[in-house]
């Protein structure tokens, strides 16, 4: 049941967390007002890569590739996340590939003039928790000087403190890390490059947001046979069952907005264990995130002892029309909710199943 990275908020990295927590904040209206930057309004690109001689000469700088783009988001795609806020971003955005990496890293900011009137003086990226992103300035050849670079751009706030000096070092960017000066590029170049970040595979299909529709019923599951439990002592899931139904349908159709699906979609998953073998269904409330839905699990339908608000599933697209769903901290009603057994990490082999679709009548209640 074993399955590669499911990305959680914690999990993501800095720049994924801020897109997320940050999109009602970056204001539309503020972006592609810096004319040195685009003096005709359009998107615009700068960036540079490195060849192996400035390398060599320059040991602590650990950035090989670099890319700066100021305009409308270069990081969204088709994917999980509301086609409401796809035209919702921040104003520049960086994306840099550090020596012998097989994919870059990236963050996001809002850039303005430090100035009262916001039209003069230096141009400073800020991110959340009044952190900088860079520094900006346009030389007289039309290339972009970026400094005040932080090192722990991609790091989460306190990250020296809980990773300790080594590993700190190990993730952080170089001493030479600052300073660049990149070159004008087309717009379609710094795409490509932030296209790196996640490529699309396209034997997944469509998003679940665009194979799911808000008033379609549906049903995925997966009963495991004698042979698979006996050779999985450590599973407890027996069978399990994540669907939509009249319930969850109506249940969307009363309060949520369309524009703003998934956001707002109730499911629900039944489950039997090996130890016990009456059903057990528990319904989350879902948001797209990335290239996935972030559902936590609701006390709608069921009472409980305990603050259930924090245990999630995430639902992501699986090869030929399945699905995939990760349990990676002990939320799925395997083990009792509000129990010891569902503290921290999920201990059993009960982390990550692959769905497939089956008539809406074996998802009956």
């Amino acid at each position: 049941m074993a399955f590669r990275e499911w990305k959680t908020l914690a999990g993501a990295g800095f720049g994924a967390a801020l897109l997320g927590g940050l999109t009602g904040s970056a204001f539309a209206g503020d972006a592609l007002k810096l004319t040195e930057l685009s003096p005709n309004g359009a998107d615009a690109c700068f960036g540079r890569v490195y060849d192996p001689a400035h390398l060599k000469a320059h040991p602590k700088q650990k950035v090989a590739r670099i890319f700066f783009y100021y305009g409308h988001d270069p990081v969204s795609r088709p994917n999980e996340e509301p086609g409401a806020n796809s035209d919702t971003s921040y104003n520049g955005f960086l994306i840099t590939t550090v020596r012998g990496a097989k994919a870059p890293e990236w963050a996001g900011g809002w850039c303005n003039h430090e100035s009262e009137d916001g039209k003069s003086g230096p141009i400073r990226c800020g991110m959340e928790c009044d952190r900088t992103l860079a520094s900006l300035k346009v030389d007289d050849r039309g290339r972009l000087i970026l400094s005040n670079l932080s090192s722990d751009i991609y790091l989460d706030a306190g990250s020296e403190e809980e990773l300790g000096t080594a590993e700190y070092d190990r993730q952080a960017l170089g001493k030479e890390d600052d300073n660049f000066r990149l070159d004008p590029m087309p717009p379609a170049t710094c795409k490509a490059e932030f296209a790196r970040i996640d490529p699309i595979d396209p034997a997944l299909g469509p998003p679940l947001r665009e194979r799911f529709k808000p008033d379609q019923a549906f049903c995925y599951g997966r009963d495991y046979d004698a042979a698979h439990m006996s050779s999985h002592p450590d599973q407890l899931t027996q069978s399990i069952r994540v669907f939509r139904g009249p319930v969850e349908l109506a249940s969307f159709a009363s309060g949520d907005d369309v524009a703003n699906w998934p956001d707002g979609a109730d499911i629900a998953v039944s489950v039997t264990t090996r130890q016990k073998g009456a059903k057990v269904t528990q319904t989350y409330s879902c948001q797209g995130e990335a290239d996935q839905w972030r559902c936590a699990a609701s006390s709608k339908t069921s009472n409980f002892s305990c603050d259930i608000a924090q245990k999630e599933i995430f639902l992501k697209r699986g090869a030929n029309g399945t699905i995939m769903l990760a349990n990676p901290n002990s939320s799925l009603a395997v083990v009792d909710l509000c129990s010891k057994a569902a503290v921290g990490k999920t201990a059993s082999d009960d982390k990550v199943y692959r769905l497939e679709s089956m008539p809406q009548s074996a998802c009956a209640p």
